[in-house]
């Protein structure tokens, strides 16, 4: 059994996790930056001065919680795009630091891609082919694998990403930062029917994703109305905005996978904890014998045990990366 220090720093949470390689979390710290909450969203040089301020102390504690030594661990995994250049170079450099230090492997792993393998924690048994569903507040992909290893992605969204609509239609109805669970939230008391708001590219042969034109027609709609209106209606609002969003998600997901033969979906990424999604994709998936496996709502945020998770198959492969490796903010889940 070996065991896999993992480092977690694109965005604005610090994050350290001790995983071995059968997927099993020793421990799994995530340190959440509320600062930027005064800022209406992450401010990027706030965030990077955070991660200095954190890491230390988490990866210390981690150790501390695990009962692990140094000499214990076999490898040091780290993040390094995409996500805020600053943030990432943080955590890059205190884990090659640590590497270098402690004379281990380093590993290096895409973002996107470790909010896929977040599903293996609680379900390590999972096998390819599969379909994952990768979605967050920069990301909208639907990714087929035909092995841990090897993958393609079929289909991604074109402009804004469906976090991004989340975020800032919830902005619109007035219901602050983050978006994403308070819309969540208004919407499960609402009518996704009460406004029908435009769904884009639904063409059958198309799995590609828009959300542009959604949230300029929301932009456009409330406008339009009233505080009292907004106010006295927020919740059916919420639902249909939510519906609008999530509709091309479960439909182009499900329709590719049946194209494809795939039993299998795994849903990612922060959006991933979106309750209507969740159940949404759950039911009609079974409802054509295929599995969705989504992970748990602490596993969906972004933490470190999902990056330790992702690089279970490059350490087994003895695929590490040099110390001279930098950081990089292109977007998409890749190989690296």
């Amino acid at each position: 059994m070996k065991h896999i220090l993992a480092f977690e720093s694109s965005c604005d949470d610090t994050s350290v996790a001790l995983i071995d390689t059968d997927f099993k979390v020793t421990c799994n710290l995530v340190s959440t930056q509320t600062d930027h909450a005064n800022f209406g969203g992450v401010l990027p040089e706030l965030a990077s001065r955070l991660h200095m301020q954190n890491i230390l102390h988490l990866t210390q504690a981690a150790l501390d919680k695990s009962g692990l030594r140094s000499e214990e661990i076999s490898a040091v995994a780290v993040s390094v795009n995409p996500g805020l250049i600053g943030s990432l170079i943080v955590g890059l450099a205190f884990a090659k630091s640590l590497a270098w230090s402690w004379q281990k492997p380093l590993i290096t792993v895409n973002h996107m891609l470790s909010h896929i393998f977040a599903n293996f924690i609680e379900n390590p048994a999972i096998q390819p082919p599969f379909l994952a569903l990768v979605v967050s507040g920069g990301h909208t992909e639907l990714v087929l694998f035909e092995s841990l290893t090897h993958f393609e992605v079929v289909g991604k969204t074109l402009d804004d990403a469906a976090g991004e609509t989340f975020d800032k239609t919830a902005k619109l109805l007035g219901l602050g930062y983050p978006g994403g669970p308070a819309l969540d939230l208004a919407a499960s008391s609402g009518n996704p029917s009460f406004h029908s708001f435009p769904r884009a590219l639904k063409r059958k042969e198309d799995f590609n994703f828009s959300y542009s034109g959604l949230k300029t027609a929301v932009m456009e709609y409330v406008s339009r109305q009233d505080a009292d209106f907004i106010q006295n209606n927020l919740n059916d609002l919420a639902a249909s905005i939510q519906q609008a969003i999530i509709d091309p998600l479960i439909d182009k997901t499900l329709r590719l996978a049946q194209l494809r033969g795939i039993k299998t979906i795994l849903l990612a990424g922060g959006v991933a904890a979106n309750s209507a999604l969740r159940s949404q994709l759950a039911q009609k998936a079974a409802s054509r014998g295929i599995k969705l496996h989504h992970p748990s709502l602490e596993l969906c945020v972004d933490n470190a045990a999902m990056v330790g998770a992702a690089a279970i198959p490059k350490f087994l492969a003895g695929e590490f990366a040099s110390l001279d490796v930098n950081a990089f903010s292109t977007k998409g889940t890749r190989s690296l």
